[in-house]
């Protein structure tokens, strides 16, 4: 499983560094988020260098600027902005046909939360069109422990939704329809791979990850295989059922094995 996540990150950090590398293409990515208090913008007016300002938006989504004072741009592109200050510069017949330019240096505002078993957790800023892998890979990926599915949670329109995505299904169908567009707010969180359990005569008895569909014989192969007193026949195979009363079953080798499965091999008799 971990080479699905490895074709993963090569995908997305070929595209991200294609973004990275073409400064027009960041700046029109920038330009589409909405901006909001703690984010950081640089505000210049072309031929009027006294002018030049860099200031973080206040918790009231509004900033101060010469000349004209506070103007709000909570809620509003940069692109919005951009077109306000000139607005506001005309108006007050300061300067004749403004032309101002705003660039994000620093968007707080704008934050999705990566969880679970990544190697780099933590807050991730939307400074553009990212989606969920893009975001993944920003948070370096699954470490060794995490598993197939993400849950992304999402509120929309005052409506909080879950969502579970098969990354690696994903990827194997090629099917991006789930590789969706997030904004500020969402939530990622990467689920741990299942495990089983083996023990009795085994080389190696313990706790392993449990692929898809595996079976008994390979969980025994997992293990190490038999011990020179083990035997094939009659493993016991331990799981809970729908109601989470625990069951006990001879395993056959070609069976399923689940999650929290739990393997007992036998001595052999002879």
């Amino acid at each position: 499983m971990k080479k699905y996540w490895l074709v993963i990150l090569a995908l997305v950090i070929g595209a991200l560094s294609g973004t990275f590398s073409n400064p027009l293409m960041s700046a029109a990515f920038a330009a589409d988020v909405q901006l909001g208090a703690g984010d950081v913008i640089r505000i210049s007016v072309y031929d009027h260098p006294d002018l030049l300002l860099e200031t973080r938006v206040s918790e009231a989504g509004s900033i101060s600027f010469p000349l004209i004072g506070e103007v709000q741009v909570g809620g509003v592109s940069s692109l919005v902005v951009e077109k306000k200050i000139a607005s506001l510069l005309e108006a007050g017949s300061f300067i004749h046909n403004a032309q101002v330019n705003v660039i994000v240096t620093l968007m707080q505002s704008q934050q999705v939360s990566v969880l679970g078993q990544v190697n780099r957790p933590g807050r991730y800023p939307i400074d553009g069109q990212r989606s969920l892998t893009d975001i993944l890979a920003l948070a370096g990926g699954g470490n060794a422990d995490a598993g197939d599915t993400v849950t992304l949670i999402r509120t929309r329109n005052g409506k909080t939704e879950k969502e579970v995505i098969d990354l690696i299904e994903m990827v194997r169908t090629g099917d991006m329809k789930q590789n969706q567009g997030l904004i500020g707010g969402d939530v990622i969180y990467v689920e741990r791979a299942p495990r089983f359990y083996i023990y009795g005569e085994v080389q190696r008895p313990g706790t392993y990850r449990l692929e898809r569909n595996m079976t008994v014989l390979q969980a025994l192969s997992v293990g190490g295989g038999l011990s020179q007193r083990g035997t094939a026949r009659n493993v016991r195979l331990k799981r809970r059922d729908e109601k989470g009363v625990l069951q006990e079953i001879v395993a056959k080798h070609d069976d399923l094995v689940g999650s929290d499965d739990v393997l007992y091999v036998r001595e052999s008799l002879f």
